[in-house]
């Protein structure tokens, strides 16, 4: 009994071993199947001993738990409103009104009024205030198309002062006449000649014939006052409004009134002195000025590229020799003189290579672009492939925007023109500064306004913008909830207590997120190690970047909107009155703030056709095409005023 049973509990023990083996996968080594059953239970428990011992030792690897879902399934979750920019109106033009001459003057009973039928005339006045009076009777009865303010505050100011400003006698005075030629030489400033056109008075008349002369007289100071306001307003703060242009414009200036404008020009000892003093001072508008000057008294050909040129070396093109002769335009003197014998050789042909490319990379640096040879949109941009009809918009144009500014820009300033993608640090009108900018992509477009620069803050934290935390990260966090946690942003609550971003159910949000997200200071930042404030409501500012590769391309609308600069601690000096050493020696630590000892004024411009850092006016290309909407506001503005 006792072998039997020992016999069975040995074949139980080897068919539980067997089994074990073969749940358990091990391999059981030759001879194994011979031993006895304790070896087997031996080899059974060692196994199991060594198993727990690698379990214990070894590094536990935990799976990571799914992203938390919203209460609605993924499916079901709505798609990311976009956050969008501003965007660009109908520009419609201030009203115009048709008035009579008559409907303009006082209600004043005259005294020994001529009648131009009676053969018998009385003497003439001698007082000024009663010749206006006299004058009054023989008003033409002729339609004029004019502002509605401008009507009323003739009609207030004749009402109160019923005499002639601009005629003295039966002529015109010293002020009539001075005024006069400077409203008709409003195209001088690219404005519409036809919106302020006054005509003279002949010179000659007969004392035979007084009421004629009257007649023109009244009209001539009339018309005469209505176009010198009108002048007035334009030139002060621009014939188009800025802020309905679109959202991108920004201009927080009061204008000028037609009352203000008439009490201005009436207090004036000077009133053409006056007019002119509304237009801006500063030296780029009058450079612009001469420009247009120039442009209207060329007589040269018109050099036009062929639209889509894109010429590598190696290249054969028939746009060839059109790039060669605006590159002749283009080229410094000391280029012309290096290249001189490539120059006189050069007969047409379409083959662009070796010393022609050579020469392309000198003009190419004249210009200020990518020495690279390679003839493209930006370059031929900057050859100036248009003709004078284009050059001429773009300059009436700039002149037009500038008067959207204050009239002067001070002493010292920084102005930044996008379309050129540079921005110049001046003082007292000169360039002492200059460096290449990125600005906003098309999507992101940079503001056009002007502010004040207050501070500059060293190793800054970046706070991202709602459109951005949306548009761009908020797809991103839906897919990996941990997004910003890996890369160095910090997410606080209205409370300002901070939240992981892996614990956030991003699915919840479909568009403004109710967070605020900053990314920390250091190398991956994207303002890089400063950044140069001029608090205004559209988050615009200068600033440093990581990513310096992109200066080196001619097209360099790249950002969300904010300035970058090329050499950020140099325009921190200039603005700051210090050394680089100074701004240098801030770096490295924690964000910290320097205020200006003096603000300094900045504007963040779009000018098409701007002087360079010598004076010379360039010409570049419409990236935000706005030069086509601001053509068509100015072009509404005429229509309205002409009927």
């Amino acid at each position: 009994m006792i072998g039997r049973r020992n016999v069975v509990q040995s074949t139980l023990g080897r068919m539980l071993l067997a089994s074990a083996v073969i749940f358990t996968g091990w391999a059981v080594a030759p001879g194994v199947a011979g031993a006895s059953e304790v070896q087997l239970h031996e080899l059974l428990f060692n196994r199991a001993k060594r198993q727990q011992r690698q379990r214990a030792t070894r590094p536990q690897v935990r799976q990571q738990a799914a992203p938390q879902r919203p209460t609605q399934s993924r499916a079901a979750a709505r798609p990311v409103q976009r956050i969008s920019g501003p965007r660009y109106y109908t520009y419609a033009a201030p009203a115009i009104t048709t008035v009579t001459l008559l409907s303009l003057l006082p209600d004043v009973a005259t005294t020994g009024a001529i009648d131009d039928t009676d053969s018998s005339l009385p003497p003439l006045p001698v007082l000024e205030e009663d010749r206006f009076v006299q004058a009054l009777d023989f008003a033409p009865d002729q339609n004029m198309a004019i502002e509605p303010a401008i009507a009323d505050a003739m009609r207030r100011h004749y009402a109160e002062n019923p005499a002639f400003v601009w005629v003295s006698g039966m002529n015109l005075n010293a002020n009539g006449q001075t005024v006069a030629a400077l409203v008709n030489d409003a195209a001088a400033h690219g404005l519409d000649a036809a919106h302020y056109a006054v005509d003279l008075p002949s010179a000659g008349w007969s004392p035979d014939d007084p009421a004629s002369r009257y007649r023109d007289l009244i009209a001539f100071e009339l018309q005469l006052t209505a176009r010198a306001l009108r002048y007035a307003m334009d030139m002060k703060d621009g014939a188009v409004d800025p802020n309905k242009l679109s959202g991108y414009h920004d201009f927080s200036k009061d204008r000028l009134t037609a009352d203000a404008a008439l009490d201005g020009l009436m207090a004036a000892g000077d009133p053409a002195g006056w007019l002119e003093g509304l237009a801006p001072r500063q030296s780029d508008y009058r450079r612009l000025k001469d420009e247009l000057a120039a442009l209207r008294t060329s007589t040269e050909d018109a050099i036009v590229i062929p639209e889509g040129t894109f010429l590598r070396p190696g290249t054969v093109s028939e746009a060839l020799p059109m790039v060669m002769a605006a590159a002749g335009e283009k080229m410094s003197d000391e280029t012309r003189a290096k290249h001189a014998a490539i120059i006189d050789a050069y007969s047409g042909t379409t083959l662009y290579d070796g010393a022609l490319v050579a020469l392309m990379r000198d003009v190419q640096r004249d210009l200020g672009l990518v020495a690279d040879g390679i003839v493209g949109p930006r370059t031929v941009a900057e050859l100036d492939g248009e003709n004078l009809a284009t050059k001429i918009n773009r300059v009436e144009l700039a002149l037009e925007r500038l008067r959207w500014h204050p009239e002067a820009y001070g002493s010292r300033q920084v102005v930044i023109n996008q379309p050129e993608y540079r921005v110049r640090y001046m003082e007292n009108g000169e360039t002492k500064l200059a460096m290449r900018t990125i600005v906003g992509k098309r999507s992101n477009q940079t503001y056009f306004f002007h502010d004040e620069i207050e501070h500059v803050v060293y190793d800054p934290y970046w706070g991202v913008p709602q459109s951005i935390i949306v548009n761009e990260m908020l797809p991103k966090l839906r897919r990996d909830p941990s997004y910003l946690d890996r890369n160095g942003y910090v997410v606080t609550g209205a409370s300002g207590r901070q939240i992981a971003s892996s614990s956030i159910n991003w699915y919840q949000f479909s568009g403004s997120v109710p967070y605020n997200v900053r990314q920390k200071p250091g190398p991956r930042n994207a303002l890089g190690e400063l950044k140069i404030m001029f608090p205004n409501s559209h988050a615009i500012y200068m600033h440093d970047t990581p990513a310096k590769n992109l200066f080196a391309r001619d097209n360099r609308a790249f950002s969300h909107g904010c300035v970058r600069l090329e050499d950020p601690r140099a325009m921190a000096a200039a603005v700051l009155g210090k050394s680089t050493e100074h701004v240098a020696a801030q770096l490295g630590g924690y964000e910290q703030v320097e205020k200006l000892a003096e603000t300094v004024p900045v504007y963040v411009g779009y000018f098409t056709a701007w002087p360079d850092d010598d004076g010379v006016v360039d010409y570049h290309a419409d990236v935000y095409d706005r030069d086509t909407h601001l053509r068509r506001a100015l072009d509404t503005v005429g229509k309205a005023r002409t009927g």
